[in-house]
């Protein structure tokens, strides 16, 4: 039996999921750019609940200990729950200069892209898949690299986006988090509310965020 296909973020409170778009100057030789220390500044704030938990820890390689708890659960189950994930370029070129030589999905990652590559093989069973023909094709070849685990879209924006208009989204959790951007990249910029209708499953706060699991039905 196929799995759901859903996606899972950390949201402020105004509704953004990230800051402004660094386009042109996240690269190596300009680690030291203000406006690329306040863009992390600013996203780590987003993410700070999942930073000391025990499983975040643990997958990072960042060393023994760490917080357990709810939130610490929902960092394990979204990782266990999840057979293979769907990205798009911006985020892999993100990522790949950020993430360890281990990434940390350990699945295959479908990318979809303009450009044909080979598929990049990471330590610790992350293979990178590049897609050139469309939201379809890659959610296609995620679910069967899943099986009958979850396929997670795991972002930017843009992508989730994409798949949520298309009707391709079954569920959805958000880590609503207690900080304000004011401005930055929105989750909900362009959704075509007059399809899509949520059915709450389940709201569990705790002392860091809020987390909200949602599931997507058409109208």
């Amino acid at each position: 039996m196929a799995g759901k296909v859903f996606f899972s973020v950390s949201m402020s409170l105004d509704g953004f999921i990230a800051p402004e778009s660094l386009e042109g100057v996240v690269s190596p030789e300009r680690q030291d750019d203000p406006q690329l220390q306040r863009w992390a500044a600013q996203w780590m704030e987003l993410q700070q609940w999942i930073f000391p938990q025990r499983f975040f820890r643990e997958n990072l390689k960042l060393g023994e200990g760490g917080e357990e708890g709810r939130d610490n659960d929902v960092a394990r189950e979204t990782f266990e729950r999840t057979g293979a994930s769907v990205m798009g370029k911006r985020m892999f070129d993100l990522g790949e200069q950020a993430w360890p030589e281990e990434a940390p999905f350990h699945t295959p990652v479908f990318v979809m892209t303009h450009e044909k590559r080979d598929p990049w093989e990471r330590p610790g069973g992350t293979t990178f898949h590049f897609v050139n023909d469309g939201i379809g094709t890659a959610l296609d070849q995620a679910r069967e690299a899943a099986g009958d685990r979850d396929v997670r879209i795991a972002g930017g924006g843009a992508t989730i986006l994409e798949y949520v208009n298309a009707g391709l989204v079954d569920e959805f959790s958000i880590a609503l988090s207690p900080v304000l951007f004011g401005s930055g990249i929105r989750l909900f910029e362009g959704v075509d509310a007059g399809r899509v209708a949520l059915e709450p499953v389940r709201a569990q706060p705790t002392q860091r965020v809020t987390h909200l699991t949602y599931a997507v039905r058409e109208r």
